[in-house]
């Protein structure tokens, strides 16, 4: 198996050597594989940031960065095996890009001391950090996704949607499945009828899933799909005339690959967000002159401002922010895995430190805290603009139902803690 990095061997041989005074982050991609079309922009976005941050001003707190990219085409195995031969370069935090591989990465990743920031995926009773020490999963989960959505319904329909049918669409893995407990109890709540509809990997396949749809008539559809599951499903939605504004989709489920393929008949579309949508801020023109201008852009540049490379800057930023915190705290530039697990443990996001990067509003503002690793949960909603080519945001960052999703954090944690002996680790 080839790595860009280069074998296991040779990573072993640079984690013996002397440390190098660069800040080491592995970017776990996709280029390849049934889900590569949102990998490769998320991944553009990554490196470009952290190219700029170079380019621009010399690093972060004067030390250079240096992104090492490893393929995992989407596959746990593959997203392990990249795990093991990184992690011995100084790799100071590990956005796994996969639920998958999240979930396999958390033990392994808590007993090397090295942070993971699973943005908006992997397991969501992670935002818990006295039970899970070294994960991190900011600024929101797949648990505040299911409230969001079901709140933008609420707010649609006058507050009330008592008596109403609302169906998931889901992907049949572990990232699929996550939503479903939540709507269950955000179901007992509100009084909602919830229809669940699994759609077997990569998701081409989805005749009879809308087919009861159209039998069953639910007043809402949500859907928690990925790659070319996201554009069958909208295609799907067209055919039968399902109202496009009744159907809204994860983040993961709104990108701009989700519904080009559909036309005008994708019009109305909704998602979820977690981030600006569109390149109007004044960091692009930065990446422009300093990274697409010099040559140096991981990408075609066709993909600049896009949802998921939007999502690949800011999870670059949120990191960068986080090695900042650790410098400050420590005292040292050239820090560490486990001082960035306290930079990011003592993180707080604010609309002023945004705004100086020239990302002003990308991103919701929120605290992270030993006791949470989650952020406030703040989602936004957005909805496509076929005419314009382009998604708008509707619903500005709100909060959710934390009321119903903290307690099943709760659960879910002290299950894992007990399984696994964690005493905590909040004191």
């Amino acid at each position: 198996m080839k790595y860009k990095l280069g074998t296991m061997a040779v990573a072993g041989l640079m984690a013996a050597s002397p440390v190098m005074a660069d800040l080491v982050f592995p970017s776990l991609s996709y280029r390849t594989g049934p889900y590569a079309a949102g990998g490769i922009p998320f991944a553009d976005g990554y490196a470009d940031y952290f190219t700029l941050l170079n380019e621009r001003d010399g690093g972060i707190g004067g030390v250079m960065t240096r992104v090492i990219e490893c393929e995992t085409a989407y596959n746990t195995e593959k997203g392990v095996e990249c795990y093991e031969a990184t992690k011995g370069e100084g790799a100071l935090v590990y956005q796994p890009l996969s639920t998958g591989i999240t979930y396999q990465l958390i033990p392994k990743a808590t007993a090397d001391d090295i942070p993971i920031h699973s943005m908006g995926y992997g397991r969501t009773s992670a935002a818990n950090g006295d039970v899970f020490s070294h994960v991190f999963n900011y600024p929101a989960n797949y648990w505040n996704g299911a409230s969001a959505a079901i709140n933008h319904i609420l707010e649609t329909n006058g507050g009330d949607i008592n008596g109403k049918k609302i169906a998931l669409v889901y992907h049949n893995s572990a990232y699929g499945k996550e939503p479903i407990r939540t709507l269950e109890e955000l179901s007992k709540k509100h009084g909602f009828e919830l229809v669940t509809l699994a759609v077997d990997h990569p998701g081409q396949e989805q005749k009879s899933q809308w087919l009861q749809i159209r039998r069953e008539r639910p007043d809402n559809v949500i859907m928690y799909g990925w790659g070319v599951m996201n554009q069958v499903a909208i295609q799907e939605a067209a055919n039968i005339r399902f109202p496009m504004e009744n159907f809204i989709g994860i983040w993961w489920s709104g990108a701009e690959i989700d519904v080009t393929s559909a036309g005008d008949a994708a019009n109305g579309y909704k998602a979820l967000a977690l981030t600006a949508v569109g390149n109007d801020f004044p960091l692009f023109d930065d990446i422009q002159q300093y990274v697409v201008d010099t040559g140096k852009a991981a990408g075609a540049g066709d993909q600049i401002g896009t949802v998921p490379y939007n999502r690949g800057i800011y999870a670059a930023m949120l990191a960068q922010l986080a090695v900042e915190k650790a410098q400050e705290i420590h005292g040292v530039a050239d820090i560490t895995p486990a001082m960035m697990r306290d930079g990011m443990e003592a993180l707080s996001v604010t609309e002023a430190r945004m705004t100086e990067l020239g990302l002003p509003s990308f991103g919701p503002a929120f605290d992270v805290s030993c006791e949470n690793h989650g952020g406030e949960g703040m989602v936004a909603v957005t909805q496509w603009d076929a005419s314009a080519g382009q998604f708008v945001k509707i619903a500005d960052f709100a909060p959710t139902d934390m009321d119903v999703i903290g307690p099943l954090i709760a659960e879910d944690s002290a299950a894992y803690a007990a399984e696994n002996n964690i005493e905590g680790n909040c004191g």
